[in-house]
């Protein structure tokens, strides 16, 4: 690990806090790791049953102004802990939460669903769904915190026969669907997604493409270049791995994520570009940062506020 890499002091954290304009968001993909004892987290926490407590210390670090909530994708969250981490954090600390995987896969797996699996989704894209079981517990419950609502379309198979412009067709459907009371994003597994009927559908809803660097898409810096990648008034980014690498691997290569295992240059300059590109653009942007992309969420954040405040001494 180099000096780039080492753990900022408390001083070196708020001079960095304060590169930060203040309409750039870096947080990281959830927050319930132990590892970061020391380095986010000053007490002990259990591996289950903490979740809130370390929520409050995470949104305390100075560089973290946004998180990602990922548990939402497996089940929607309930009121009592929709409250619960609302309690937790500071007025205007807002999240950026993975919607549930029932509305966003189109076909059952074995891992997720063994008594269904490899039959269609029949809610796959159901906005009633959505408003009802997502959306509206979160507007009653965390209204504060609500940033924008991640679809995420794991990989959608050749056999499933959804063609780019089918996709980009149902994405149309969906969206016109929903009440415009939240933002929203969609993250994409599917390269040959990544046409101009997709980037045209987001527009016209002003819903964001999320940038993405992961196993089989090209990098965020590939796809910021691609025409009409930009089209809401809002960026999201999330940095989970290393494009070539899978989930599994980093998983046992870099627990328990308390320092800097794959340097990635070409990352940090792909968010670089992006926290760039949005301030050109004067909006919001929202990056998450998975510990899978370099070895520690935190470290990674750490080193691209590091970069931006070599070019932005503070902001004003």
């Amino acid at each position: 690990m180099t000096d780039a890499d080492a753990p900022p002091s408390p001083e070196e954290l708020e001079r960095l806090r304060a590169a930060v304009p203040p309409d750039i968001h870096f947080g990281t993909s959830s927050w319930n790791y132990p590892g970061w004892q020391g380095l986010i987290y000053h007490q002990k926490y259990p591996k289950t049953g903490a979740s809130g407590k370390m929520l409050a210390e995470y949104a305390r670090w100075p560089l973290f102004s946004t998180v990602g909530i990922d548990a939402s994708f497996y089940n929607p969250l309930s009121a009592k802990t929709l409250e619960e981490y609302a309690a937790a954090l500071p007025a205007g600390f807002r999240c950026v939460s993975k919607v549930w995987d029932r509305i966003t896969v189109h076909t059952h797996s074995k891992m997720r669903d063994k008594a269904h699996a490899g039959e269609p989704n029949p809610d796959f894209l159901n906005p009633a769904l959505f408003v009802e079981a997502v959306l509206d517990p979160c507007l009653s419950h965390f209204p504060e915190h609500v940033g924008p609502f991640v679809f995420e379309f794991q990989a959608i198979t050749r056999g499933s026969k959804v063609p780019p412009q089918a996709f980009a067709d149902q994405l149309d459907c969906f969206f016109s669907a929903l009440p415009r009371t939240a933002p929203y994003a969609v993250e994409v597994r599917n390269e040959e997604y990544l046409t101009p009927a997709y980037f045209a559908v987001l527009r016209e809803h002003s819903v964001a493409h999320c940038f993405n660097s992961w196993t089989r898409m090209p990098s965020i810096g590939e796809q910021l270049d691609l025409p009409g990648a930009i089209g809401a008034p809002f960026l999201v980014a999330r940095a989970l791995l290393r494009p070539g690498r899978y989930y599994a691997e980093a998983v046992d290569a870099f627990q328990p994520y308390d320092r800097i295992q794959d340097r990635n240059p070409a990352l940090r300059a792909d968010l670089v570009r992006l926290v760039e590109t949005a301030l050109k653009a004067r909006i919001p942007a929202y990056v998450l940062v998975n510990n899978r992309a370099e070895g520690s969420a935190p470290l990674t954040i750490a080193a691209v506020t590091r970069i931006l405040s070599e070019k932005r001494p503070a902001h004003s």
